[in-house]
């Protein structure tokens, strides 16, 4: 159960209401108004929680489970414990998901301005927006309807962002051009110079950053990343893509939709990614490369060539997948035979 100090809880919900949230099905002989008033995990909910089970690994927790209902793809039904209520979904964790946002849902703020946030006359501050304490909000800088920004994030002149985003605590924003329902975990750091000098014996000569950083609708950047800004084409971040805690994309990098990258990627400049590519924790991608759609890399890779649309690589340098495994299996090979040796 969620900590009553930070989360406010809605509810309780019938199997009936979960169900249609959730897009999912009551099982043959369910109680549809079997009542629900929380979500749990499968080792800790008890008879009024429901649990899901998305993940084959966890299949005997879900056998010895005492939640009162469970979430689970149809395949898994035969597994379920004596007496739980089970809603049936292709998708379990999706469906959790939903059902768990019903009983948490965002708090509401309170619109209205701080008296300590330092707001520069020519900024447009849309309709509903929160501006909390230390805020700072530049010259023509325009704020979108029902914005939240919290203490002490910085939006520089000229920055413009959509309505309904949220800016974390501490954020900085400069040179950008942000969209809609936009969320800015704290610390990010977004349009700051790229990392783009001239090599010179007598000393390095900067190169101006010239372009901005462009970010779609629905894009979410964790805590502590940071976005350059391009050094004359733009920096770009599609639509729906997902950047974990501590990444550094790199200037002039374009990414498409719906990508997911994970906390510590490096993505050097120039590099373009194409639409729903995945990238994994610690990922490093060098500059000036080009990685196709639907592409899927691995943790720790290093990715120094262009990688198809679909193809998922691994390794250091990245490889495709299988060529990896067959690698590490000679190489195991190998060790086994100098050992016999």
């Amino acid at each position: 159960m969620a900590d009553k100090r930070f989360f406010q809880k809605k509810g309780p919900f019938t199997l009936r209401e979960l169900a249609r949230v959730a897009d999912a099905q009551l099982a043959p002989g369910v109680d549809p108004d079997f009542v629900i008033e929380d979500v749990a995990p499968l080792d800790t909910a008890s008879s009024s929680n429901i649990s899901f089970l998305d993940n084959i690994k966890y299949r005997d927790r879900f056998r010895e489970t005492r939640a009162g209902a469970c979430i689970v793809p149809p395949k898994f039904s035969d597994d379920a414990p004596p007496g739980i209520h089970l809603l049936l979904s292709s998708s379990p964790y999706k469906a959790y998901a939903l059902i768990a946002q019903a009983y948490y849902p965002p708090q509401a703020r309170e619109e209205g301005i701080a008296h300590s946030a330092e707001i520069h006359p020519s900024a447009r501050i849309g309709l509903g927006c929160r501006i909390e304490s230390g805020v700072v909000i530049g010259k023509d800088a325009v704020i979108g309807n029902r914005t939240l920004i919290e203490a002490h994030a910085l939006i520089g002149a000229g920055v413009s962002v959509g309505n309904e985003c949220w800016i974390g605590p501490g954020a900085t924003v400069s040179h950008a051009m942000i969209g809609d329902h936009v969320r800015l975990y704290p610390g990010v750091r977004i349009g700051q110079d790229g990392f783009g000098f001239a090599i010179d014996p007598a000393g390095h000569v900067k190169v101006p950053q010239l372009g901005r950083v462009i970010i779609g609708d629905h894009v979410e950047i964790g805590a502590n990343t940071t976005i350059d800004r391009g050094s004359g084409p733009d920096t770009v971040i599609g639509q729906g893509t997902w950047i974990d805690n501590l990444v550094q994309v790199g200037h002039n990098v374009k990414i498409g939709k719906g990508c997911v990258i994970a906390a510590q990627v490096g993505i050097s400049g120039s590099t373009v990614i194409e639409d729903f590519v995945m990238l994994g924790g610690q990922a490093g991608v060098a500059g000036h490369l080009h990685i196709g759609a639907g592409a899927r890399i691995a943790a720790q890779s290093g990715v120094m060539r262009d990688i198809p649309a679909g193809q998922e690589q691994m390794g250091y340098p990245a490889v495709p997948l299988r060529s990896f495994m067959k690698q590490a299996a000679l190489l195991n090979r190998l060790i086994r035979k100098t050992k016999e040796d």
